[in-house]
Order: C-alpha cells, then sequence, then structure tokens
C-alpha cells in the first residue's frame, strides 16, 4: 500500500465497506477470489503476492 501511495479507504472498491478492508489488512478475514481478481485487475498487484498463505491457512496481502 505504501510503494502505491494507497489508504485503506482506496481498497473499499475491490475488498468492500471500510470494516471488511480492516478486517483483510489485519488477517482475520481471508482474501475471496472475488477481491483476489479485483485486486489484480484494478491496481495490478501480482497474482503471487495475493494467494500467498499464512502460517493458518488463510489467503493474505
Amino acid at each position: 500500500m505504501e510503494q502505491g501511495g494507497l489508504d485503506r479507504k482506496d481498497l473499499e472498491p475491490f475488498i468492500g465497506h471500510s470494516g471488511r478492508v480492516s478486517e483483510v489488512l489485519n488477517r482475520k478475514r481471508p482474501l475471496t477470489l472475488e477481491m483476489i481478481r479485483k485486486l489484480w485487475e484494478g491496481l495490478h498487484i501480482p497474482l503471487e503476492s495475493l494467494i500467498q498463505s499464512s502460517h493458518n491457512g488463510h489467503t493474505r496481502v
């Protein structure tokens, strides 16, 4: 986010309302396939970065 000059509000069109963005960034909610597609298409984030698995099995940004 820092590299792209983005803040949480900028992620809402791709992830959903501010609460959902917060949950994803705090790793309380995994990214869905739809979120991954939107982030990849809209922000050109490499798919490899979006689908890395964390230790608890959730997808992380």
